[in-house]
């Protein structure tokens, strides 16, 4: 193929990588703007770790009841009136009971009062936690500061991390990239975990902060793995546009990145199938955090730093 074919061809393998870039972008705004819709409109369904109230754990050695049986008896308790009060499943003999704080005499009253009206369930309490109002709101506000404090390390680091390209690709650039990045990471699976707390009363907790802050740790690295990867083209003296280095660079780390998600993805699914109600959450939060912080590196964080280096260029 003579030089001319062979610069034509790559010229319309670029322009078709610019198209696909582009799509899943757009895709990724729009997932976003969903998401940020889902939060507006839900809300989060807080659980009792950060307003405050008490969960009953109760197993049935027999086989548990009918969980509807279960919350028609409680509505009647005297204890519970003007309580919010929820009742789900765990397992095939387990039910959990989250509503407000409770004293240890109502405590004591609902779980015999369990007992009594299923008999022949063999009724066993597994845990009981109450946390007061005033705890739950110091442990949200701690991890709000938490995920800030996270957010502003990384910052750093790229910064410290990427400095001698500061002539090339400016950090501002760099860090802004990652920053929108690690947004659509865990602001999609916020709005799903409001769109679950509001259909399936999925109630979110300290858990699930854990769960957050081990996707911007996790998902950081792709991130800066493919600008790593960008750094030592451009030091190797490439010639090519940033454009086509930066997709260079994302097909260099692709097999590698790909292993290290399925890799957590498959025993957050493991968690997710077999583990108890309490990291069940948890582990969702992970699988969706996961595979958005690969394919956000690829097609959030990567073009987005193509447009603002070119856009400071053209300014």
């Amino acid at each position: 193929m003579s030089g001319r074919g062979r610069k034509k061809e790559n010229g319309y393998l670029d322009n078709q990588m610019k198209k696909i870039y582009t799509i899943m972008f757009v895709i990724s705004l729009a997932l976003f703007v969903a998401s940020v819709g889902a939060l507006g409109m839900y809300g989060l369904n807080f659980g009792v770790d950060f307003k405050g109230g008490s969960i009953i754990e109760l197993e049935f050695k027999n086989g548990a009841p009918n969980i509807e049986e279960v919350k028609e008896h409680l509505s009647k308790l005297d204890d519970l009136r003007d309580k919010e009060v929820s009742v789900n499943s765990v397992g095939e003999r387990g039910v959990i009971v989250r509503t407000g704080d409770l004293t240890e005499k109502s405590h004591q009253t609902i779980v015999s009062s369990i007992g009594g009206k299923f008999p022949n369930a063999g009724v066993e309490e597994k845990r009981f936690e109450s946390v007061g109002p005033a705890i739950g709101k110091e442990l949200r506000n701690k991890s709000i500061t938490a995920i800030l404090i996270v957010l502003i390390a990384i910052m750093t680091y790229i910064a410290f991390a990427f400095r001698k390209l500061s002539r090339t690709l400016p950090l501002w650039a760099m860090n802004v990239a990652a920053i929108v990045g690690l947004l659509h990471d865990i602001v999609i699976p916020l709005g799903v975990f409001a769109i679950l707390g509001h259909f399936l009363n999925v109630q979110i907790g300290a858990v699930f902060v854990a769960a957050i802050l081990t996707i911007l740790g996790y998902t950081i690295s792709d991130k800066v793995v493919i600008f790593d990867r960008v750094r030592e083209n451009i030091l190797r003296g490439a010639k090519a546009d940033l454009g086509t280095l930066v997709h260079k660079s994302v097909m260099q780390t692709l097999v590698r990145s790909i292993n290290n998600t399925l890799t957590v993805m498959l025993s957050s699914f493991a968690m997710f199938l077999f583990g108890g109600e309490s990291i069940k959450y948890f582990a969702l939060a992970l699988m969706i955090g996961i595979f958005l912080g690969a394919y956000s590196s690829i097609f959030v964080a990567s073009p987005l730093l193509v447009w603002l280096t070119a856009k400071r260029g053209r300014s």
